[in-house]
């Protein structure tokens, strides 16, 4: 698994309301859940498989030169400890500088019964990550590895979020995409370079997908 998040902004101190649409990162600014931030360097080890289970992390939201591999700004992950997860079942792994907030179990099971906001969105974000696991399956067990690279480079790139071409930050290499996709890098390569030639993908300053590569996932 891949974590990604860099450079941290400013939060304001003020708690959400019921008028507003909940802040989970606000949230745990102001509720005085005990926490702590841990910066990361570029692909340095999160934790392993194996590790002792004892927190639950969370990435801090980012500005516009936030990237994304599997988990993105917003997203928590080592929450396996809550259902009794005693050590880590999988490795997450920083591809760029990473702040990430650090909530120890106890903490976490304590704030979720106290505070039915931040429960409310813990759950709303498992249920969509447990949609999210149950299609990546799906795209592995069933697609071929050309509609998988299309796949992640458009989660990659944050696709709906805007029409225009989106940038991949930061720079995935081919071999860390053959690695999430499950095929070779030779592969990958060849697929890259048909995307481009198709215009769905351009090199100008970094990786732009287009929107119009969502063609290749629909094609039967």
């Amino acid at each position: 698994m891949k974590a990604i998040a860099s450079s941290t902004k400013k939060k304001s101190k003020r708690r959400p309301t019921g008028k507003q649409p909940f802040d989970a990162q606000a949230f745990l600014d102001s509720a005085g859940v005990s926490r702590k931030v841990v910066v990361y360097r570029k692909l340095q080890k999160i934790y392993s498989q194996g590790d002792p289970a004892t927190s639950v992390m969370y990435i801090q939201e980012v500005g516009k030169e936030a990237v994304v591999a599997i988990l993105g700004p917003a997203d928590f992950f080592g929450e396996g400890c809550l259902a009794g997860q005693e050590i880590r079942m999988g490795t997450a792994t920083a591809i760029a500088p990473t702040s990430i907030l650090v909530i120890e179990k106890n903490e976490m099971m304590r704030v979720l019964h106290a505070e039915h906001s931040l429960s409310d969105r813990f759950m709303s974000y498992i249920l969509s990550r447990n949609i999210r696991i149950e299609e990546d399956l799906i795209d592995q067990l069933f697609n071929s590895s050309e509609k998988r690279l299309a796949r992640t480079l458009l989660l990659l790139s944050r696709y709906g979020r805007k029409s225009e071409p989106q940038r991949v930050r930061p720079e995935v290499s081919q071999e860390m995409l053959a690695e999430m996709i499950g095929t070779t890098r030779s592969r990958v390569n060849f697929f890259m370079n048909k995307f481009r030639k198709l215009g769905f993908i351009r090199y100008n300053g970094g990786l732009h997908v287009n929107s119009s590569l969502l063609s290749v996932v629909l094609h039967e």
